[in-house]
């Protein structure tokens, strides 16, 4: 039996991500990730200036008149919620942390997904992959990955670049279908492992619709004026001294966060990616998300 404080807290985000879903996001979602086939659908009499490549020439040749097969697109989806739960998911500064944030998104995801008949998957990783759920439709199976990720306690807490890189890995071999992913990161990846990250994400998008979410915190990018402090990497354990009281400091903090996700927005560009950016501070990641939807249905 659950917890009851578990209870209480899946009851919560039932209401909360099932409501964004059904209310913001559902409608949009549909108009833009559409079957990846065409399906057999019926035949019908042959009309003047029907492609002659679509005549059934079996049913014509029945028949004695020309028929033409009728094709509908095939709209089950299966998606894929890749969940960065590595050290750093930990972080956070406004009222919850990043791994809140990321598992109240993938709800909202996978709401929007069963909303419109999807089969939805969740894989867990950190440094490795640590957990999966393979996907299956409707709203019990939904609470099920609401109730892993709540109680989901990780074991890895090394390389998350590492980490993505075998997710990527494992997520072709256990869905040879196309699939759409949402993969749920900070994306906080050294410059030395980029190359790699990009070369998986390049062979991943070669048969998946693969959004990126990009997950970030205030404090990602600047630091408190606070005198000599220090700052551990939560997924080494590395503990750094800094002297957050000089400008200067702070100053150089800044343009390195800045320009470490503007490399990343870059590779995911590069790749013809369609990302999302949220934050921590902008509760209301919805409109984000709304806008990805608009520009997908624009290009379509």
């Amino acid at each position: 039996m659950l917890p009851r404080e578990l209870v209480e807290k899946l009851r919560r985000m039932d209401i909360k991500t099932s409501r964004l879903a059904n209310e913001r996001m559902a409608g949009q979602y549909r108009s833009v990730f559409k079957g990846f086939g065409m399906s057999f659908a019926e035949v019908r009499p042959y009309q003047e200036g029907d492609d002659i490549r679509l005549i059934d020439w079996n049913v014509s040749a029945r028949t004695g008149e020309l028929f033409v097969k009728m094709y509908e697109e095939e709209r089950e989806l299966t998606v894929f919620l890749l969940l960065d739960l590595s050290g750093s998911a930990l972080f956070g500064t406004h009222t919850s942390s990043r791994r809140d944030l990321i598992a109240e998104i993938a709800a909202v995801l996978a709401f929007s997904a069963i909303r419109n008949n999807d089969r939805v998957g969740l894989i867990v990783y950190t440094d490795r992959v640590e957990h999966m759920v393979p996907p299956r439709k409707g709203k019990t199976h939904v609470l099920r990955v609401i109730r892993d990720l709540l109680t989901f306690q990780p074991k890895g807490r090394g390389d998350a670049a590492t980490g993505l890189t075998e997710a990527l890995k494992y997520l072709m071999k256990v869905s040879k279908k196309t699939s759409v992913v949402f993969a749920l990161s900070d994306f906080f990846i050294p410059e030395p492992e980029m190359d790699g990250v990009k070369r998986v994400l390049s062979i991943t998008r070669q048969r998946h619709d693969l959004v990126p979410v990009m997950v970030r915190d205030p404090m990602d990018t600047q630091l408190v004026p606070a005198g000599l402090i220090p700052v551990e990497d939560l997924e080494s354990g590395d503990v750094l001294w800094l002297d957050s009281g000089a400008r200067g400091v702070r100053e150089r903090f800044r343009a390195m966060a800045f320009a470490q996700q503007a490399r990343m927005e870059s590779r995911f560009k590069a790749l013809s990616l369609d990302y999302v950016v949220v934050r921590s501070d902008q509760p209301d990641y919805v409109p984000a998300f709304n806008q990805l939807f608009t520009r997908r249905a624009r290009r379509f």
